[in-house]
């Protein structure tokens, strides 16, 4: 696979993960928020509460699926720059963090992950 296939990939995930957050009463803010120490590819809303969602995305469980490919260092590099988002844009609220992992054509929507 080239990484233009695998960035697609990668889009067309994200696409699905927003679609369903949406069907399930989120509101996107934005989407694909970069720092040079982490990256937060959607950031969505419930009512008050903000929402910082890791997407994951795996063809098969096969070594694993999506929510085992998660790292410790990347949930460490997703707080990081969630705690830069809200202070940049002056937000004092409650947030979460939620992971919606896709193994094929299996959606898992773990709230509250990490």
């Amino acid at each position: 696979m080239t990484s233009a296939e695998h960035l697609t990939k990668g889009q067309q995930a994200e696409d699905l993960a927003l679609a369903y957050l949406e069907q399930q009463g989120l509101t996107l803010v934005e989407r694909n928020v970069r720092y040079p120490f982490g990256e937060i590819d959607l950031i969505m809303r419930q009512g008050h509460k903000w929402i910082f969602i890791e997407v994951k995305y795996r063809q098969s469980r096969q070594f694993g699926g999506a929510i085992q490919a998660v790292s410790r260092g990347k949930i460490a590099r997703l707080n990081r720059a969630a705690s830069h988002y809200m202070q940049l844009n002056q937000i004092d609220a409650q947030c979460r963090f939620d992971l919606l992992a896709i193994d094929g054509d299996d959606i898992q929507w773990v709230t509250n992950a990490f």
